[in-house]
């Protein structure tokens, strides 16, 4: 069923690049007059503004037929070359919807968490116009109908990145984090693009060119049996994709600019970690989860990929005294479950994960923030503790998300990584091996986070001494989104509790006209419909799993039963120094890639001096030579013949001047010695 027309979608990522335009042409000019509130106001009333479109937008939704629930603002024609016809396009349909409050919704509490958290900041203006800006092209990513707004929106959430993360940029360190991100994230986007390329060539080969989502969906039976190098075209185009959502959203081996992305403002951090960026992946897999239900070997690379990003990221986090640190390697394990989810077809449960995900997660990174905030900049958690009577508001919300984030029974994230467990466990493209590794991603999941809390809030202070005293809890206007943020942690997972724990689910009903097409997902009923008993079981398992590793870390660092260093020294300190130089995986990259293409950029250093320059340098010293060469035979022929005949005219203009003396005798004398002549000369 075709959508239905509706004109207001447009303005919902309008607001935020108003917003964007006014305090990035004028928001210097009204800091300085009308002081940053006024520039506070233009940067979190439109993206509020557009909150409240998007609720408008749900209930509307809400209120149509679930297979009706569409609607389709088309904008303008933007390409039409050949069979190929794209138009600005935007569609909200369940799904595009939920990512349409998360990020306006979250992304509203972390602008209006920024307006006290950057009040010192010189470059207020600038900070919130680049903060528009990332929202806006997030919501052009989600609301986009097809694939080439789609691209438009995710670089330009790659550009917003680049800037955020460099904002301080006269610190190279923050420069050189944001060109890491950059520059990596290319790599993925140039998959991506030919992924789009390859997809539009082979439906175009069928008689069907089209990049519009429904389109695509319609005409997917003309990708069967289509083959391209050997390989099912689906097959080949899921990867590239997927390969682009890799490096969007962190996953390995593209995973390795994310915990350098801290170097950004915190703000900036939560915005990218919890409702932007890192999310963009996770959409655009589930938004055609109807091509990759096509590809199973495609789905068997994004769990494994998943997996082992999942485990891999947590083992890391274990190990790291940044506050920050801790959670960009947490962000990266919780991506992977959610494309662990993906992988094994479970698209509601991803999508779940990344909306309770971005609750807490935003909690945690603007509770981190507001630490930082209070003890002047300091992100070592070895130089914190106790800080739960000075900062209570930081410290429950942020034990709230907290246990949210180890998969605590009945906090958000525990419904939702307990569903992603049990579809891994029970889909046909699940599988007991990705459980196991699943589980154990969930202990260690526990264990960081509790070390976190203890050295943070528990334990004796190690606050420097001169910060000590003025340690405060933060401002209203930060602690607030706090307190949203850490309800949501704890309420949002009833939206999704199963069926097989006696609740009705409505976030799967809520998105279940998305993906009734993709039939992977529901492939586990019929495999494992009379397994509630298993259901539980499993459950049990996990939280098991979560409570062992809570318990580890509370033995370890609050009641001290076991050094932290013996349990280094453990195997001869092998493991903890593998998980704390991060696997090496920056060195080898370094040595593989960067070291390579360093070489490869003094090769052409050298080139370009000895030989071009050489080159150039030598034809200028020949030329030099010649025009040398032909000035002198200029000077000396040309010159010495013009000189030599205007020489001789002179002379000889000389000599015949003299026969003009002016004295009339003289020439009487010669008219009469001419005539004498003649006459001499006839008589003769």
């Amino acid at each position: 069923m075709d959508p239905i027309a509706a004109t207001s979608l447009r303005w919902i990522p309008l607001l935020p690049l108003l917003g964007a335009i006014v305090n990035g042409l004028a928001g210097k000019a009204i800091q300085r007059r009308m002081g940053k509130g006024a520039v506070a106001a233009i940067a979190v009333a439109p993206v509020v503004a557009a909150f409240a479109l998007s609720l408008a937008v749900f209930v509307r939704l809400l209120g149509l037929e679930p297979e009706r629930r569409a609607l389709l603002d088309v904008v303008w024609r933007w390409l039409a070359v050949g069979s190929l016809r794209v138009d600005v396009a935007l569609l909200a349909d369940p799904l595009s919807t939920t990512l349409l409050l998360v990020v306006t919704g979250i992304g509203g509490l972390i602008h209006l968490y920024s307006t006290a958290y950057m009040r010192d900041d010189d470059a207020y203006w600038r900070f919130f116009a680049y903060l528009n800006l990332f929202t806006f092209a997030m919501l052009v990513l989600v609301l986009a109908d097809n694939l080439l707004l789609m691209f438009v929106g995710w670089e330009g959430v790659g550009f917003c990145s680049w800037a955020l993360i460099g904002f301080w940029w006269r610190e190279p360190v923050n420069t050189t984090a944001g060109n890491k991100a950059f520059i990596v994230n290319r790599i993925g986007d140039a998959a991506f693009v030919l992924g789009v390329f390859t997809l539009f060539w082979a439906l175009a080969a069928a008689g069907h060119g089209t990049v519009v989502f429904r389109e695509v969906q319609q005409h997917l039976a003309s990708l069967d049996g289509r083959m391209l190098w050997g390989a099912p075209v689906a097959t080949l185009v899921t990867l590239l994709l997927f390969v682009g959502a890799t490096g969007k959203s962190a996953q390995i081996p593209l995973h390795v600019w994310l915990p350098d992305a801290m170097q950004g403002p915190t703000p900036v951090s939560a915005l990218i970690h919890a409702a932007t960026m890192v999310t963009a992946g996770v959409y655009m897999i589930a938004r055609l989860h109807f091509l990759y239900a096509l590809a199973p070997t495609t789905l068997a690379v994004v769990a494994g990929i998943g997996a082992a990003t999942a485990l891999g990221a947590a083992t890391i986090g274990l190990v790291q005294d940044d506050i920050k640190r801790v959670l960009a390697y947490s962000t990266v394990s919780q991506l992977g479950y959610m494309f662990l989810a993906l992988g094994v077809g479970a698209w509601t449960a991803g999508v779940f994960h990344l909306v309770t995900h971005a609750f807490f997660k935003a909690c945690l990174f603007l509770g981190a923030g507001s630490v930082i905030h209070a003890l002047h900049h300091e992100q070592d958690m070895r130089k914190m503790g106790a800080l739960r009577t000075t900062l209570p508001v930081t410290f429950w919300t942020f034990l709230i998300a907290a246990l949210a984030l180890a998969g605590t029974p009945l906090t958000a994230g525990f419904f939702s990584k307990d569903e992603i467990l049990w579809r891994v466990w029970s889909s046909l493209h699940g599988s007991a091996l990705l459980w196991t590794v699943g589980v154990l991603g969930a202990g260690l999941t526990a264990c960081y986070a509790c070390r976190q809390v203890v050295l943070v809030f528990f334990g004796a202070s190690r606050v420097d001494h001169h910060h000590a005293p003025h340690v405060r809890e933060s401002p209203a206007a930060m602690t607030g989104p706090l307190a949203l943020l850490a309800a949501g942690s704890l309420l949002v997972g009833f939206l999704g509790v199963p069926e097989g724990m006696g609740g009705a689910n409505r976030f799967a009903a809520w998105l279940a006209p998305v993906f009734a097409g993709g039939h992977v997902e529901g492939a586990h009923t019929a495999h494992a419909a009379h397994a509630a008993s298993l259901e539980w079981t499993l459950m049990a398992v996990s939280v098991a799993a979560a409570a062992g590793g809570a318990l580890v870390a509370y033995l370890v660092y609050q009641r001290r039963w076991v050094s932290a260093d013996a349990v280094a020294a453990v195997a001869g300190g092998a493991p903890y120094r593998i998980v704390l130089h991060k696997y090496w995986l920056d060195e080898i990259y370094w040595t593989a890639f960067g070291l390579g293409v360093l070489r490869l950029a003094r090769l052409g250093a050298w080139f370009d001096a000895r030989i071009i320059d050489g080159i150039v340098d030598g034809s200028a010293t020949i030329t030099r030579a010649i025009a040398r060469l032909e000035g002198r035979f200029d000077a000396r022929v040309v010159d010495g013949l013009v000189n030599g005949l205007a020489e001789a005219t002179w002379a000889l203009g000389g000599r015949l001047r003299r026969l003009q003396t002016g004295n009339i005798n003289a020439y009487l004398y010669v008219v009469v010695g001419t005539i004498a002549l003649v006459l001499i000369a006839r008589l003769l």
